[in-house]
């Protein structure tokens, strides 16, 4: 079964949160949900919450786990003049902990949602008992890596007539590959809806480009080496974030640990998906939630 739960966001912005588990049976209500230890999930760029639903549904036996629709993404609000910055972010994801009695939260995020989890865990410590970076880099990107999403967005053809187009072209004919990756088809058909002249993103790519301006051009190592919890980071052998990266990151981190999972890249949890839980959940596991 799966639950929405409304939340109001940094501006008044409504977010959609989601469970994707049956709701307790007595009573179904926050109090009893909240004897379970929270857990946060917060998917990436153009990413959306139901990409997380096989994840939240695996670690749902032992926590309460709630995938949020970050500002601009799938049923959340997309507000046409922002804000779209990193503080709008880290808001609407601390909103989000509190408004759901999930405190203190294990938060688990994919790339720009690893970055706002981390941000959000250096920002107030207080909310958040555990940490999961996913596949996002510590150092800057830079103004090329920008003009060069630019160019991607602008190769799309859309609108794509069937869905089955569009798991082609983003699974095979995206020029950017350099092999087939069937998960990357199905991962971006999650995000496109029907249109009277086909099928379109769910999100503004303008938008999409605009948030990704503003962290481009920044490090964060600082704001890593402020996260006090256990925190694990994860990488695929094929990932975006290097090995060398990946372990300096671990080393800043005051409670930090590696892992890797091989034959998976950037969209690792939905490449291997047995093998990303298999990592992560002994990791939420063995924390003792906090009173």
């Amino acid at each position: 079964m799966v639950r929405r739960i409304d939340v109001t966001g940094a501006g008044g912005v409504r977010l959609a949160a989601w469970e994707f588990t049956d709701p307790p049976k007595s009573g179904g209500g926050l109090e009893e949900d909240g004897r379970r230890p929270g857990v946060l999930l917060l998917h990436g760029l153009m990413g959306r919450a139901s990409h997380w639903a096989d994840t939240a549904r695996r670690l749902s036996a032992a926590h309460r786990a709630v995938a949020l629709d970050q500002r601009g993404h799938g049923r959340s609000d997309k507000p046409v003049e922002g804000p779209l910055d990193r503080a709008a972010y880290v808001e609407d994801a601390i909103a989000a902990i509190e408004q759901l009695e999930l405190a203190p939260a294990a938060l688990v995020g994919h790339a720009m949602g690893a970055l706002t989890a981390w941000q959000v865990a250096a920002r107030r410590p207080d909310l958040v008992r555990a940490l999961v970076i996913c596949d996002m880099r510590a150092s800057a990107l830079g103004a090329a890596s920008q003009r060069e999403w630019a160019e991607w967005f602008r190769s799309w053809p859309v609108p794509f007539a069937t869905l089955a187009d569009v798991r082609k072209w983003f699974g095979e004919d995206d020029p950017t590959l350099e092999r087939p990756r069937p998960a990357r088809g199905e991962f971006f058909a999650e995000v496109m809806a029907e249109r009277a002249d086909g099928w379109r993103p769910v999100f503004s790519r303008r938008q999409m480009l605009s948030a990704r301006e503003t962290w481009v051009h920044d490090a964060h190592w600082e704001e890593l080496a402020q996260v006090a919890c256990p925190t694990l980071v994860v990488r695929g052998l094929d990932a975006e974030l290097g090995r060398a990266e990946a372990q300096e990151m671990v080393r800043v981190l005051p409670r930090g640990e590696y892992a890797e999972i091989p034959e998976a890249g950037h969209l690792l949890p939905w490449e291997q998906p047995d093998a990303w839980c298999r990592v992560i959940e002994p990791f939420l596991g063995a924390l003792t939630p906090q009173p």
